[in-house]
């Protein structure tokens, strides 16, 4: 479908360029760095994520856990690693997550696979070194919309310090009028049910939203009705557009150490220790 801004590829010449850069960058991460894969949060094939762990942590790490994106039906944690670099600078342990991929599940199966994810961190992490009270969140694109639903009330879990959503998408219902819909089929219950612009946003957790400048206009649209929303909740936020990156280079600078998004990204990581600090 030509011109439809939810479809990448027809905005991002270099789409595939970018996806194997995704693949070689997290490859390399792997290699570099100590890493425990397909560690187990729950019993499906799918329910795994990847731990980073820092060298020498200075007593109990902060924790930040990674959603990916993909429109729900696309990429694995693997592609995604090399948002490590930044998490792992910042002297905390990276968690990046895997879920069950549509239309083979329904979005209230990943909802609930992320909840659990989560979940696992907030009661398991502290094998690994890491502190369950400085957890922050972040997701790009769909993974964005999943990290909503771990700052929604309804959820019981870990309590999630701080979070960034890049990119993400908040209302569902302009994907049924877009290339998406032939693919994963939204209705119109998932649609009101999982549109985070209708989630019940508590105010324990600060949130980051960003957008890429060179972004479709539904996402600049999207971010700044989410930031809008927030602060009617009085949810501490922070809003900014990313200069010059579009929804794929966005998140790849998620691993560049001194881009925007990366200093972000150490900002949100830094929000969570202190306020697991203040709270002991």
């Amino acid at each position: 479908m030509a011109g439809d801004p939810f479809r990448t590829r027809d905005h991002v010449s270099n789409f595939d360029d970018l996806v194997r850069d995704y693949a070689e960058r997290s490859a390399a991460t792997r290699a570099r760095h100590r890493c425990i894969p397909d560690v187990a949060y729950g019993p499906g094939p799918d329910e795994t994520l990847d731990l980073f762990l820092p060298p020498e942590p200075d007593g109990p790490a902060p924790v930040h856990v990674f959603v990916h994106g993909g429109y729900w039906r696309m990429f694995d944690k693997e592609d995604f690693s090399f948002v490590a670099e930044t998490v792992l600078a910042e002297g905390a342990i990276a968690a990046v997550i895997n879920y069950s991929l549509m239309p083979g599940v329904r979005l209230d199966r990943i909802v609930d696979q992320v909840r659990r994810a989560v979940r696992w961190v907030a009661a398991d992490i502290e094998r690994y070194g890491g502190d369950p009270a400085a957890l922050s969140v972040s997701g790009h694109s769909a993974g964005a919309h999943l990290c909503c639903w771990l700052l929604d009330e309804s959820f019981a879990g870990g309590t999630v310090k701080s979070a960034l959503l890049l990119s993400g998408v908040y209302d569902l219902a302009p994907l049924q009028a877009s290339f998406l819909q032939d693919l994963i089929g939204l209705t119109d219950e998932e649609v009101g049910r999982w549109s985070p612009l209708g989630a019940r946003f508590g105010a324990g957790a600060e949130v980051s939203i960003l957008v890429g400048e060179r972004e479709t206009a539904p996402f600049h649209e999207q971010a700044g009705r989410l930031a809008d929303e927030l602060a009617s909740r009085n949810v501490e936020r922070r809003f900014a557009v990313l200069a010059g990156e579009d929804h794929m280079t966005a998140v790849r600078a998620f691993g560049d150490r001194k881009s925007q998004a990366a200093l972000e990204l150490k900002r949100v990581i830094e929000t969570a220790r202190l306020a697991a600090r203040a709270g002991s």
